[in-house]
């Protein structure tokens, strides 16, 4: 009996010190076993991915690392430059003006009333030619002068039923006339006639307006039935092909360095031709004329605003690069992109000085050779 009460004391002790262990344990194991996240709540083992890659992106120099495959899809182009003597450029500025010899202006010489000619009102716009009648004036006559009128005409047809029957009873008797006084009386009724028709046409007639040279009407300021006065401008007419460029040097030296001039449309260099300089003085500058022919003039207009370049007979060395090659920095600097490898470019500070609108002159910055981006500079410019 004595050793049973001994033997559940026993158990109980042991019983009592188990849970105490048992959680040391779990406490141990918890602090050294891994943990797991709920389902959506998991941040993984796995290391974030290399930023980079193939694809294009800055480097930490400032360079451009441009995979082929892109370069083609954004449609780079390089060019190699080359230093050589460039002329020295001076920009002014300029309009569009007419070519006296391929524009005119149709003005008519009487006071009168417009109707419209046998095709119409030309409209602005309109190509018309050479010769091609655009309307009538019919003058407009007092009623005191044209009763004088009348009142001449009608005498002047009682002396002609004169005439003519004079004439009649002459040629009855032409065997007894002399031939002299026929010829006088045939002579009297023909001025008779022709003083007539004169007068009668300026009760009668009309004043045709006639296109005097081939082009399209720029100016149309009437409307049918007006009442314009003598000399008042009625309609305009360039040829767009032919115009001519007037520019205002304020240094006059310049009229006499003129070694070439040219315009930029669309990226395109039109050349001009130089022309002559004026001898009088317009807003304090000396105009300088050029006259530009080509298709490329039909996209201008007349008193249009625009540059022009003149390239003087003094060069300056430095290397030919188009316009579009220059990108600005994030310090505002303008830049080129130089290919440095295969696959790289490098940002170049440079100065230049402009050529002709399409290309400019950078005089340092790059060396001889060097391959610059002409084309898709400005989208390498953005790859950060």
């Amino acid at each position: 009996m004595r050793s049973r009460c001994l033997d559940t004391a026993n158990t109980g002790a042991s019983t009592s010190r188990f849970p105490w262990r048992t959680m040391l344990l779990i406490g141990a194991l918890a602090l050294t076993s891994p943990s797991h996240g709920g389902d959506g709540h998991d941040h993984g083992d796995e290391a974030p991915p290399a930023a980079g890659g193939n694809g294009p992106r800055r480097q930490p120099d400032g360079s451009v690392f441009l995979p082929k495959p892109a370069q083609r899809q954004i449609g780079v182009r390089t060019a190699a430059v080359i230093h050589a003597e460039l002329s020295r450029t001076i920009e002014l500025a300029g309009k569009v003006s007419m070519d006296p010899n391929a524009g005119g202006r149709v003005q008519p010489i009487q006071a009168g009333r417009i109707e419209a000619g046998p095709h119409g009102l030309p409209s602005v716009g309109q190509d018309v030619k050479k010769g091609e009648v655009l309307a009538y004036v019919v003058p407009s006559v007092g009623s005191v002068e044209r009763s004088n009128q009348a009142a001449q005409l009608a005498e002047l047809r009682s002396a002609k039923v004169l005439a003519e029957k004079r004439l009649a009873r002459l040629q009855d008797l032409v065997d007894t006339v002399p031939r002299k006084d026929i010829e006088v009386a045939e002579a009297e009724v023909d001025s008779l006639a022709q003083r007539l028709a004169a007068i009668g046409n300026g009760l009668t007639g009309r004043e045709a307006l006639i296109a005097p040279v081939s082009g399209v009407i720029t100016s149309a300021s009437v409307v049918s039935g007006q009442v314009v006065d003598a000399r008042e401008l009625v309609f305009e007419i360039v040829d767009p092909s032919k115009l001519r460029i007037e520019a205002l040097a304020y240094d006059l030296q310049v009229a006499a360095d003129v070694g070439g001039a040219s315009l930029s449309l669309d990226n395109a260099r039109v050349p001009l031709k130089f022309i002559g300089a004026a001898r009088s003085l317009r807003e304090q500058a000396l105009v300088l004329s050029f006259q530009a022919e080509g298709p490329a003039l039909a996209r201008l207009a007349v008193g249009q605003p625009l540059r022009v370049f003149v390239q003087t007979t003094s060069t300056k060395p430095g290397m030919r690069v188009p316009s579009q090659a220059l990108v600005k920095n994030p310090s505002n600097q303008s830049v080129v992109w130089v290919k440095a490898a295969p696959e790289r470019f490098e940002p170049r500070v440079v100065t230049f000085e402009s050529l002709d609108g399409v290309s400019v002159a950078v005089t340092t910055g790059l060396a001889p050779g060097e391959r610059v981006a002409v084309q898709g500079a400005n989208l390498i410019n953005q790859i950060r």
